[in-house]
């Protein structure tokens, strides 16, 4: 059977209960006149409610609404939160440089909302000494008790030693703080190039303009024999 809705002429009942394209009640109807009110507002007839008596039909763009449908459950699928469970594997007698960096993966993991599984890997002898494994699975718990808990306490299974530690945030919650992050660098990002071109237009303006070259020309002198003439002559 298809899921989509029966629309139009599709309907096949005599009569049926209508809603407005505002939502409001328009009551019982025959179908005739539920058609001929469609054509009026330029809408389609959908019938909402098929297992009702009589069927609720409502006049909508049926085309808008299934786009609209579409799009909600696109964006419900973008935001829908899926449980994750990483791992991490140490060795009892892992170097500091190796467990800082080891930790600041579960750190990671933690802040992004997902569960974080750590396994200790026994090989020969170490196999005789399970409290080094669980000394450190504390240790690490410890550690990043701020992000998480424990929420699978460390039991031995074979070779190895398994605990599982939990996020205290959900995961819709890190999503969101993620994409606010995101959003705050873009705007940070935004206003530092805007910044920087009203500093280079600002630097444009202040530019010194070069003062024009004036050249002082010689003033010539008379020869000192030269004869003066008498005015009043």
């Amino acid at each position: 059977m298809s899921a989509e809705p029966r629309i139009n002429d599709r309907i096949r009942v005599p009569e049926v209960r209508l809603v407005g394209p505002s939502g409001e009640q328009v009551g019982i109807v025959p179908l005739a006149k539920a058609l001929e009110l469609a054509q009026e507002y330029d809408l389609d007839l959908v019938e909402v409610a098929a297992t009702a008596r009589p069927p609720v039909c409502k006049l909508m763009d049926y085309g808008k609404f299934k786009y609209e449908s579409a799009m909600k459950a696109r964006e419900a699928r973008k935001n829908q939160a899926h449980t994750v469970i990483k791992e991490m594997k140490l060795r009892p007698k892992i170097d500091p440089h190796d467990y800082d960096t080891k930790k600041g993966h579960v750190v990671r993991f933690l802040k992004q909302g997902d569960k974080v599984k750590i396994t200790i890997m026994f090989r020969g002898r170490e196999q005789s000494r399970p409290e080094l494994g669980f000394r450190l699975l504390q240790r690490l718990a410890s550690d990043v008790e701020e992000l998480g808990f424990i929420e699978s306490n460390p039991k031995q299974d074979g070779r190895n030693m398994i605990m599982v530690l939990g996020p205290h945030k959900k995961k819709t919650e890190a999503m969101a703080e993620a994409r606010e992050a995101q959003a705050a660098r873009k705007a940070e990002r935004q206003g530092g190039v805007a910044a920087d071109e009203a500093f280079d237009e600002v630097e444009a303006t202040d530019a010194p303009v070069e003062a024009a070259e004036t050249t002082d020309a010689p003033v010539a002198e008379a020869p000192a024999d030269a004869p003066v003439e008498n005015p009043e002559a």
